[in-house]
């Protein structure tokens, strides 16, 4: 991992636009530049391309060898020592010396990232080094990763799980993580990974009750809070300005943010003497403040906080606002407590964002956004880790375009920076944009991005040990890139095919993902797939084919109860919890974005209200096909507390895992054992496996017609509703719905017993919330069916229609 200030990156774009945004149709980004590349994620060699990735199989001796760093030394800028800390200084020493997690909390503004940063410089290193990061909006594989390169030699290669930990065994370095928002499980995880680092997590609330020390950081006293002013002022306190000082104090709560914004409003009175704003305008200090920018400023504060709480380099606030000194300017906004500095840029403080948008009807264009940054990522100056950093600014501006019903801008972004997100090996930001790509496809009726999405979903299944899923995706891919034409797709497919696990395999297990990237201990059975495409897996694939993906780095079962319900950003905040904070961002994308919690469906996302008021209010979606599904849902909707969307998405999670081997045994069966055959001949005739044609699902209807296992009839569900299924003359499957939004027309397709499609779940404002999964097996007398939904995992928490239930034939 390059060492970095944050400042040394060199992003390039067009010209800003100041005109303004060009009607639906006018606009369009072109995209050119090779963003091909090659990575080694445990086993698997893969080959990154825009068209869609492949995959070849590498034996365990055949893997790089990681060099060993003599000594890790990555801390962040230098900065003013910070007043009054010095007794928290002391308590935060003699953690590290005793405990191996430390978890440091306390309210925004209180002066967390500070007092780390301070301790990541002045106290006793690890044996090893020290290393300090920013965790926001990352997961836990994805810094796992980070830590790794920090420490190794070892340029575009991902360890396995348990390679990783034997690499990181007997390395003492003191990780501090900035910003956390994982759950405890998944510190844990992290921890884990790195068994004799000491890790310091600074996060808002207390989380790790019992496993680590934990020290809570209050605002400051008031001789400390005094003396903040006073350094701030650069003059002593006024006699006659000391004790609206003390009250000043005391109604901040001693949280330093506040008298920091407060000594920037100081001002000089007739005499010449500084006079402090009055205790009662604590309130009305960030309009104070705005009221004092330049334009240039405010231009800038404006696409801080268009992006939320994603961080930007301050060279596209260059870009984007024609602001030939955009440090400058961002470091004014955060001398005036307005934006913080991270270690990867700048962004918006949460409690500035509802002013920003008072005095902004609009946010910063959409498509001046997409544009800038899908030109920027495909740059030969771009690196891979610099896109990975922008990670969460990519993902909020994919969804202001979806708000804005540009989804073409949307799947165009998204395209662009996905080789580059897998090339940077950071699979927690790719797994979101590509979420977040298929669902833009869907909107916009894009068949080959959809195609793209899949196939490079589950070439990430595939990479981080979710083998069964991947199998699922691989077959859907499979077809979608068949009915496309495109051989080079069905190619792709077919080679990656033959490392996923056979129906016979994918049966539910209790272990863990065996070969992805920071898969959890144990369970390295220490194989690999048998390559034969005609061949069942090797002894490694039953252990993960029906792994819990909710067990390894790749996924969060409880969501990110460390998640700042003060993220005032247009986006939704991802406050409550999901089934995979990875997918946090990415899952709500078919929502607008402003549907904020708090804040009604479907309104405005610049002029919502502040989510942060009710953090406990959660969203209540309605289904159209609410009656099909055994009456889970009434009147469409279900307001979950935190406590019950929890539980609900753990048991989501393990619901999805069971759910993709039903639809892998199911689909995967029906779908690719013919093309195994395909590529087998391929290989040993160079034929065209595609052979120019698509398949022609209506081709064999004389003979499912009169098949048993036929979908085409009629059928009643265990809650009583009745479903009249017929198939169209392409060879699909209809039924029709009724719900508060009106009739809607849901397609199946399948045929041999194994059918799937998806249902689609509304908003009560009709607004797209979600797709749903069907995936329906018919019994070979054709007597009765095993109906398994499911849903996006973001969307798991709120699916009250999710599970498996039995329906039986009428007629």
């Amino acid at each position: 991992m390059a060492e970095t200030d944050g400042f040394v990156r060199v992003p390039h774009g067009p010209a800003p636009d100041t005109d303004d945004a060009p009607t639906r149709g006018a606009h369009r980004i072109d995209i050119a530049g090779d963003a091909s590349g090659t990575v080694i994620a445990g086993n698997h060699n893969v080959v990154i391309g825009a068209h869609g990735s492949t995959v070849n199989l590498i034996r365990p001796q055949e893997r790089p060898r990681p060099v060993r760093r003599e000594r890790v030394a990555l801390v962040p800028r230098r900065q003013r020592e910070p007043v009054g800390r010095e007794g928290d200084l002391e308590e935060l020493e003699e953690a590290l010396r005793g405990h191996g997690v430390v978890q440091l909390w306390g309210p925004p503004g209180v002066g967390k990232s500070t007092l780390l940063r301070h301790a990541a410089r002045c106290l006793e290193p690890g044996r090893d080094g020290v290393l300090f990061l920013n965790g926001a909006h990352r997961e836990a594989e994805d810094l796992a990763q980070e830590i790794f390169e920090a420490c190794y030699e070892a340029s575009g290669y991902a360890p396995t799980g348990p390679e990783l930990r034997r690499l990181m065994a007997g390395i003492e370095v003191t990780v501090y993580i900035d910003d956390v928002d994982l759950t405890p499980e998944r510190m844990r995880l992290l921890a884990d990974a790195a068994s004799d680092a000491t890790f310091v997590f600074a996060s808002r609330e207390r989380s790790m009750l019992g496993e680590s020390a934990d020290l809570e950081l209050r605002g400051l006293g008031r001789a400390a809070g005094l003396g903040l002013l006073e350094r701030e002022l650069r003059h002593p306190l006024p006699a006659a300005e000391r004790a609206a000082a003390e009250e000043l104090c005391t109604v901040s709560l001693g949280r330093p943010l506040l008298l920091l914004r407060a000594a920037r409003l100081a001002r000089l009175d007739a005499s010449g003497a500084i006079r402090l704003p009055r205790p009662a305008a604590i309130d009305g200090l960030v309009s104070l403040l705005l009221d004092r920018l330049d334009p240039a400023a405010t231009r800038a504060l404006h696409l801080l906080a268009t992006l939320g709480d994603a961080e930007v380099d301050p060279e596209h606030v260059g870009v984007l606002c024609g602001t030939p000194e955009p440090q400058t300017v961002c470091g004014r906004l955060v001398e005036l407590g307005l934006a913080s500095v991270t270690e990867r840029g700048y962004r918006s403080i949460a409690d500035v964002m509802p002013e920003v948008r008072r005095r902004f009807q609009e946010p910063v264009p959409a498509d001046r956004l997409c544009d800038h940054f899908a030109r920027w990522a495909v740059l030969p100056t771009t690196t891979p880790a610099q896109v990975a950093d922008h990670g969460r600014a990519l993902e909020v501006v994919a969804e202001l375009a979806l708000w804005k019903g540009r989804a073409d801008l949307a799947v165009q972004l998204a395209r662009a920076v996905s080789p580059f997100l897998a090339q940077s090996l950071r699979f927690g930001v790719w797994g979101r944009l590509l979420d977040q790509g298929q669902n833009a496809a869907r909107r916009a009726g894009d068949a080959t991005a959809n195609a793209y999405f899949t196939h490079e979903k589950a070439i990430r299944c595939l990479l981080i040990g979710q083998r069964a899923v991947a199998a699922v995706l691989l077959a859907e891919a499979l077809v979608l890139w068949r009915q496309l034409g495109d051989r080079e797709g069905v190619n792709a497919a077919l080679n990656a095919q033959q490392y996923t696990p056979p129906p016979s395999s994918a049966v539910p297990d209790t272990g863990l993902p065996d070969d992805g990237p920071g898969a959890m201990p144990g369970n390295d059975p220490g194989t690999t797939a048998n390559p034969d495409p005609g061949t069942t897996a090797g002894p490694g694939s039953g252990a993960d084919a029906g792994a819990d993906p909710s067990a390894g780095f790749g996924s969060d079962p409880g969501g990110a109860s460390g998640a700042d319900p003060g993220n005032w950003a247009w986006h939704h905040p991802g406050a409550a919890p999901a089934a995979d904070p990875s997918r946090a961002a990415a899952g709500h994308a078919g929502a607008p974005p402003g549907a904020d919690f708090g804040a009604g469906q479907g309104t405005n996302p610049w002029t919502a209200p502040n989510p942060a008021a009710d953090p406990t209010t959660h969203l209540v979606t309605h289904s159209s096909s609410a009656a099909a599904t055994g009456g889970a849902a009434t009147g469409g909707g279900v307001a979950a507390t935190t406590t019950t969307a929890l539980w609900a998405s753990v048991i989501a999670v393990a619901v999805g895992a069971i759910v993709a081997i039903v639809i892998g045994a199911g689909v995967y069966q029906a779908l690719t054992s013919s093309d195994r055959t395909s590529s087998a001949s391929v290989s040993d005739s160079g034929s065209d496996p595609d052979s120019g044609s698509v398949p022609d699902s209506g081709s064999d209807s004389d003979v499912t017609e009169a098949s048993p296992d036929e979908l085409a009839g009629r059928w009643r569900d265990e809650g009583g509703d009745v479903f009249d299924i017929s198939k169209s003359d392409d060879g699909s499957y209809q039924f029709r719905t009724e719900g508060g939004c009106g009739e809607t027309d849901n397609v199946i397709t399948g045929s041999s017993g194994s059918y799937s499609g998806t249902v689609t779940r509304w908003y009560q404002t009709c607004e797209v919330a979600y797709e749903e999964q069907w995936s329906i097996d018919v019994a070979a007398d054709g007597s009765s069916a095993d109906v398994t939904v499911t849903a996006p995992s973001i969307a798991q928490s709120e699916c009250v229609t999710c599970g498996f239930e039995t329906w039986t034939r009428i007629s």
